[in-house]
């Protein structure tokens, strides 16, 4: 007995002196940093490595050294590397430096045949819109048929709204094709408010079917008042399973948003204890995620609330919704938890306040469902940056520095 009592003893103290050992390895260094030459080089080659743990180390060797010296390194790798997975991540990590020198691998990467390679441009694309390269963009259209790419072609060209040409080709294309491929325009015609595809969003929103849920949700992303009267008859005729969908588009109207948000809560923690209303459950995790990408931060709360807790079926949806939060409105996520951080349920001014661990953890099982890398990245650079400008001690510098050890990145 006193033998095993040892043994978990020193069981234990291995235990803590592994954590504190990761603690120590863990901690972001103050900022970025001079790597030596073979060691970057090294990294890059890792980037396609089999080992997960091992292409994460490359990665965040990459982030933290100095913009001056990865950069040249990167865009070498993107258009040489003879690894083509080692091409695309050195793409998608070349985005975090902010250097304009990444125009150029980005309009060679439109001509590649690596699918992920043209992904990675046409979303760099969307976040960076560039007038000129809007032909170009119409161009692919007529020939950019690959499943997982031609959405990214679709965003970029949503955010290029602007260009009669390009309204005229996304108008068209709400009503043709698959419905996996419609149902990407019609997000990005709402993510993008774009007010000139009304007419053809009313249409469809009309239709029960796959695809009723994502118009009602773009309608109420761009906002247009006339899309009232759709949704409410929408709320007395549509399938129980699109009503939470149909409460989100409305309240992003900004009509009745206290009542819809709360219905949407309520349906939330109705399917979290009745198994067997996935689809209620998946509504209204994924409406609150639309009001919390658009700002709500009482959306955020619940979903915190109840996904904290839970376990599948409800987590993963909620994982999801606040993933999407993340990477969609990063800034106002970064101040949400900023502002709520803690270990307890409720602070003392009466404000959630969340255990920072359980918060990150239901965030990284959400990054890990989502596929959009260049996002990912986005939300690294900007965590990373935030620390290195933050005041030693502050708030924000813990927090930072707690989400990229908790993430790994």
């Amino acid at each position: 007995m006193r033998a095993a009592l040892r043994l978990c003893v020193l069981c234990t103290l291995c235990i803590l002196s592994v954590l504190e050992a990761r603690a120590q390895v863990a901690q972001e260094p103050s900022a970025p940093q001079a790597v030596g030459q073979k060691e970057l080089q090294a990294a890059i080659d890792k980037l396609g490595d089999l080992d997960y743990e091992t292409r994460t180390a490359a990665s965040r060797t990459i982030r933290r050294t100095a913009g001056e010296q990865a950069v040249p390194a990167l865009l070498q790798a993107v258009a040489e590397h003879r690894d083509g997975y080692v091409r695309y991540r050195s793409l998608v990590l070349l985005t975090g430096f902010n250097d304009p020198r990444i125009n150029d691998a980005i309009r060679e990467s439109l001509k590649s045949p690596n699918d992920r390679l043209r992904t990675v441009a046409y979303s760099f694309l969307e976040r960076n819109p560039n007038p000129a390269m809007t032909p170009e963009l119409l161009g692919a259209m007529e020939t950019e048929l690959a499943e997982f790419v031609r959405p990214a072609l679709i965003r970029a060209l949503a955010a290029a709204g602007r260009d009669q040409r390009v309204q005229n080709v996304l108008v068209r294309e709400v009503g043709r094709g698959e419905d996996f491929f419609r149902s990407g325009v019609i997000e990005a015609l709402g993510d993008y408010k774009a007010g000139y595809a009304f007419d053809a969003l009313a249409k469809v929103v009309v239709l029960e079917g796959p695809l009723q849920d994502d118009a009602a949700l773009a309608l109420g992303k761009i906002g247009d008042k006339r899309a009232l009267d759709i949704l409410a008859g929408l709320q007395r005729s549509a399938p129980r399973a699109t009503q939470p969908t149909v409460a989100a588009a409305i309240c992003l109207l900004g009509v009745n948003c206290d009542s819809h948000r709360n219905y949407l809560s309520q349906t939330l923690r109705f399917a979290d204890a009745n198994p067997g209303f996935q689809e209620l459950l998946r509504g209204s995790a994924g409406g609150l995620g639309a009001l919390g990408v658009a700002g709500d931060e009482q959306a955020t709360a619940t979903l915190l609330e109840v996904g904290i807790p839970s376990r599948d079926p409800t987590r993963a949806p909620v994982a999801l919704a606040v993933a999407t939060i993340a990477l969609r409105n990063t800034p106002q996520m970064l101040i949400f938890l900023e502002k709520n951080r803690g270990s307890g349920p409720a602070g003392a001014s009466g404000k959630p306040v969340y255990e920072e661990r359980r918060v990150l953890d239901l965030l990284a099982e959400g990054f890990d469902m989502l596929e959009e890398d260049l996002d990912k990245e986005r939300f690294f650079a900007l965590v990373r940056r935030n620390y290195w400008q933050a005041a030693e001690g502050s708030t924000t510098r813990g927090l930072m520095q707690t989400l990229i050890g908790q993430l790994a990145f």
